[in-house]
């Protein structure tokens, strides 16, 4: 059974793609609130996991459940809803449209909501100024650096206020000083507004913002320990 502060948790995760098994028996737990790690090397399966989790891929088998209901079994446009609504983003290369600006970008999850441009727009400035870069809000993705991105990136992310932020190697495409900061803002930030995290990672100085670490090796998840 699950605590009563369970926000998400998956049981007996299996999926296979091809002849490669990518997930065989992996299960985990996320809080309300709270930041946890999923560490592991290359090819693991860790990816995998945070996909199947974030309802983008569907498991061959298991279950996985947000709020006390099982994801596996939903359609695919209430999946979409969902992670609309209740799920945020955050990728290794920020995955940022290309032709919109920074300001367009961060606002855009509300204007699919269906918030008004001008609404939108307001609170996608105050999310780039919390996240120091409000002075790159008219510039498009490719005119600003990866660090700068990232942040923008965790802006979007943040915006709907979700449940909890799925982050693939976040600061994968980062040198050191400017992964450390997107980690630390997004850490502030998730904290801030009562956002789980669920980060993907190899790298230990990224998982040591975490509350808890799991790792995943050859598709299981075979340890579960408290972060420093």
């Amino acid at each position: 059974m699950t605590s009563p502060a369970t926000l998400l948790s998956a049981r007996g995760l299996q999926k296979t793609f091809g002849p490669t098994q990518a997930l065989s028996d992996a299960s985990i737990t996320v809080d309300t609130g709270e930041i946890v790690a999923v560490m592991g090397p290359s090819g693991s399966g860790k990816s995998t996991l945070l996909h199947c989790l974030a309802g983008i891929t569907r498991p061959d088998g298991g279950t996985v459940s947000h709020r006390g209901r099982t994801l596996t079994d939903r359609s695919d446009a209430e999946l979409s809803e969902l992670r609309r609504t209740e799920f945020g983003f955050l990728f290794q290369f920020g995955q940022l449209v290309p032709e919109l600006s920074c300001l367009e970008n961060v606002a855009l999850p509300l204007r699919l909501n269906g918030v008004r441009r001008a609404a939108a727009e307001q609170q996608a400035a105050e999310w780039l100024e919390r996240l120091q870069v409000s002075e790159v809000a008219a510039k498009r993705p490719g005119e600003v650096s990866g660090g700068q991105g990232q942040r923008v990136g965790v802006a979007r992310a943040l915006i709907t206020r979700p449940s909890v932020v799925f982050a693939d190697e976040p600061t994968g495409a980062l040198d050191s000083l400017n992964g450390e900061r997107v980690m630390s803002l997004l850490a502030s930030a998730a904290k801030e507004t009562g956002a789980a995290v669920v980060l993907v990672t190899h790298e230990p100085r990224v998982a040591a913002y975490a509350d808890r670490e799991i790792v995943v090796r050859d598709g299981r998840t075979t340890g579960l320990e408290t972060a420093a």
